[in-house]
C-alpha cells in the first residue's frame, strides 16, 4: 500500500497527470492563478479553503489583486519537498480554480534562495540564524536555514575554499524558475549589462554577474530527482 504522504522526486511530480498548472522551485510546488480583481482573488482563496479543509496538509497562499499563488511543500525530519499528499492537494486546488473560471500562468513563478559562502559554515550559520530568527532545515541542519513562517527566502550555505582577498565572505542569490523561462531570463540579464560566469552546471543553474561582479544563479529543477 502506498503511503498517503510518501516523498516523490521533482521529476515524478512534474510528470504526473493533472499537474499541468504547477511548477517546482527550491521552495516546493507553485501555481499562480490569475484573477481580474482582489475580490476575485479572495473568492478563489475562500473556495480553496473549503476544498482543502479536510486533512492536516494545507497550502501556503499568497493573495494579490491580480492573482493567487499556491505553494505546496512537505517538511519533516528527513524530507523537504513534495510528496504524494502534495499531488492530491495540487489536483484539488487546480480543480477549484477551473470551477472559478481561473487559469494558471506559470510564467510569473519564481523563488529566491540566498547563498552565503564561507570557509567554515559552522562558524557563520549561528549568526544568520540569530539575525533572521530562522530555524535549521530538519533534513539538512548543517547547511540550510528556513523561515519558520514560510515567508522569507531560504538560506543555503556554500563551502568556500578560501575567503576573498580582503578577508570577506561572499553572498549571492539563486533565482529559481521553471526551466522554460530560463533562456529568456538569461538573455535579459546579459542584455542588461551582465555577463556569464559559468554554465558548466546548466541546466541546473547558470551563474551570471553584474558589471561590479555581484553574482546571481538562474536555477531550474531540470536535473533534480
Amino acid at each position: 500500500m502506498t503511503d498517503a504522504n510518501e516523498p516523490i522526486t521533482v521529476r515524478d511530480f512534474l510528470e504526473t497527470e493533472g499537474l499541468e498548472d504547477w511548477r517546482v522551485t527550491s521552495d516546493g510546488a507553485l501555481a499562480f492563478f490569475r484573477t481580474a480583481s482582489f475580490t476575485e482573488s479572495v473568492e478563489l482563496v475562500r473556495a480553496i479553503g473549503e476544498a482543502t479543509k479536510v486533512g492536516g496538509h494545507q497550502p501556503d497562499i499568497d493573495i494579490r489583486n491580480d492573482g493567487v499563488t499556491a505553494r505546496l511543500i512537505t517538511v519533516t525530519e528527513n524530507h523537504y519537498g513534495v510528496t504524494t499528499a502534495d499531488v492530491d492537494l495540487a489536483r484539488r486546488i487546480s480543480a477549484v480554480a477551473r470551477e472559478q473560471g481561473m487559469s494558471a500562468d506559470p510564467s510569473v513563478l519564481q523563488s529566491v534562495l540566498v547563498i552565503p559562502g564561507a570557509p567554515n559554515i559552522a562558524e557563520v550559520m549561528p549568526f544568520w540564524q540569530a539575525v533572521l530568527r530562522y530555524r535549521r532545515r530538519p533534513d539538512s541542519p548543517d547547511e540550510d536555514l528556513i523561515d519558520p513562517h514560510n515567508r522569507g527566502p531560504a538560506f543555503w550555505f556554500e563551502q568556500m575554499e578560501q575567503t576573498r582577498p580582503d578577508g570577506g565572505g561572499a553572498i549571492h542569490l539563486a533565482v529559481w524558475m521553471p526551466y522554460e523561462l530560463a533562456e529568456a531570463r538569461i538573455g535579459a540579464a546579459l542584455a542588461a549589462g551582465g555577463h556569464m560566469v559559468r554554465n558548466d552546471f546548466a541546466p541546473a543553474w547558470w551563474t551570471l554577474a553584474d558589471a561590479a561582479g555581484n553574482e546571481a544563479d538562474i536555477a531550474t529543477p531540470r536535473t533534480r530527482d
